[in-house]
């Protein structure tokens, strides 16, 4: 069976309420000595080390804890508890996730990594290749590229050049730095297998560069770089059909991560721009009831939001989507990618099959726009949340509810297990659909407040106290 793996090495450990969880991890590697003459016939001996001396120290080991609370049928009754001398209190796993990221300003101290590096991390510290370990602020996330921007506050930091990724060509020379399984810094090389890779799994927005260079758990976050030393990419996923490497690897243009690096830190978050259809795939089934003929490719839209780009553009119900801003779309996915890495206010072309005819509207992409509700309106033990829609990435996945976009670590809910980036899909086991949904039942002050939350790939139960 295939599959795209994302490169962080992740440990889980669990631990009770008062007990303390330490984690010891340390790796040196003693480069080889060559026994090759500096140069053969008068001519120096090709070598990536010079560039690798100005990359290597911009390139940080990055550790994320994460604690969650464990439900247990026998630890939650009382009885059982009791029985055994079992002390009262949460229990908790410790999560400990082990990545890469790359220092893109010195003097600010900011690092760039993936989203689920650090995705509802407690903790977050950052080893430098000097071998100094700070604490790191996320400055904000973005699930959607998987890309999330940290801050450390340290001196003598080297940060890498960025380079325009639009220049790539497929056999471009690259390199992937990063620290795999934990082992210490480590170098591959290779070439630009392909470029604008998408449809790889998921929903988010999809551009990938595809290399050769191997990339192994722990690299994620990590630079792709050229032979100039500069930053092309970052290191993301692999393909692999057994889970080990087979030299198919994605990283993230350093355009699209220079793009989402500059929202997190101006807004917290990414405003992409949206046309505001609900889409699904063209199916055989589809063309034949819509007329299309032989077309089998492209999004058929089937609701037009009020008030939306769309609806200003004139797309109906209907309409196939085969192009958007020059590019073709062959499903749904492709649609929203495009979507996704177009910016808001941007003036785009959307190419569309009506009644058997190819028209061309003009629609100009508008930020989507998120209802936001604070926890301090709807009861006493929300106070210091802060709550926004499930975006569209989420949806197009089947999760709808509420994200948490703001949490004090003062708060009760933080005190409970609650953190950024988690995704409330139901409370007290009824089902919400957006902020409006959540509003009603919290604002009633429920007796017990129990969430169910999606956090990664993990649901579970959680109560507010």
């Amino acid at each position: 069976m295939r599959a795209f793996l994302f490169c962080t090495f992740v440990s889980r450990v669990a631990v009770s309420a008062c007990a303390c969880a330490c984690f010891a991890l340390s790796a040196h590697t003693t480069p080889a000595t060559a026994a090759l003459p500096p140069a053969i016939d008068g001519q120096a001996l090709p070598s990536l080390a010079p560039m690798l001396e100005h990359v290597t120290p911009a390139v940080v080991n990055i550790n994320s804890k994460t604690r969650v609370s464990v439900r247990d049928p026998f630890f939650d009754d009382p009885m059982f508890r009791r029985f055994f001398g079992i002390p009262n209190g949460p229990r908790e796993r410790v999560q400990q996730s082990l990545g890469s990221g790359v220092i893109v300003d010195a003097a600010k101290g900011y690092v760039l990594t993936n989203n689920h590096v650090v995705e509802g991390a407690d903790d977050v510290s950052v080893t430098v290749a000097d071998g100094r370990t700070v604490k790191a602020k996320v400055l904000g996330t973005d699930p959607d590229s998987d890309l999330a921007v940290i801050q450390i506050a340290a001196d003598k930091l080297t940060a890498l050049p960025i380079a325009d990724s639009s220049k790539l060509r497929v056999g471009d020379f690259v390199v992937a730095v990063g620290e795999p399984f934990g082992l210490g810094q480590t170098v591959t090389s290779g070439i630009v297998s392909a470029l604008g890779r998408m449809g790889l799994g998921g929903s988010g927005v999809q551009n990938f560069i595809q290399t050769d260079a191997s990339i192994n758990p722990g690299n994620s976050g990590g630079p792709l770089v050229n032979l100039r030393g500069e930053l092309v990419g970052i290191n993301s996923m692999i393909f692999s059909p057994s889970g080990g490497n087979v030299g198919i690897g994605f990283a993230i243009p350093s355009n699209l991560a220079l793009d989402v690096m500059r929202q997190l830190i101006q807004f917290g978050e990414v405003k992409r721009g949206a046309l505001g259809v609900d889409t699904q795939d063209v199916t055989p089934e589809l063309s034949h009831m819509l007329g299309l003929g032989e077309v089998a490719r492209g999004a058929v839209v089937t609701r037009v939001r009020a008030g939306s780009p769309a609806e200003t553009a004139g797309l109906k119900p209907g309409d196939v989507i085969v192009s958007l801003a020059g590019k073709p779309v062959a499903s749904d996915q492709e649609l929203h990618n495009l979507e996704g890495l177009g910016a808001a206010g941007a003036a785009v072309e959307v190419g569309v099959l009506r009644d058997g005819k190819t028209l061309t509207l003009n629609a100009v992409l508008k930020a989507q726009e998120l209802h936001t509700t604070k926890g301090d309106a709807l009861d006493p033990r929300l106070t210091g949340a802060q709550f926004t829609d499930s975006g569209e990435s989420l949806r197009r996945r089947g999760i709808t509810g509420v994200t948490v976009s703001h949490l004090a670590e003062t708060s009760h809910a933080y005190q409970s297990g609650l953190r950024n980036g988690d995704v409330i899909v139901a409370v007290n086991q009824r089902d919400i659909d957006n902020a409006a949904d959540f509003e009603r039942i919290t604002s009633a002050k429920p007796r017990q407040l129990v969430f169910t939350v999606v956090r990664g790939e993990n649901a579970f139960f959680l109560r507010v106290q």
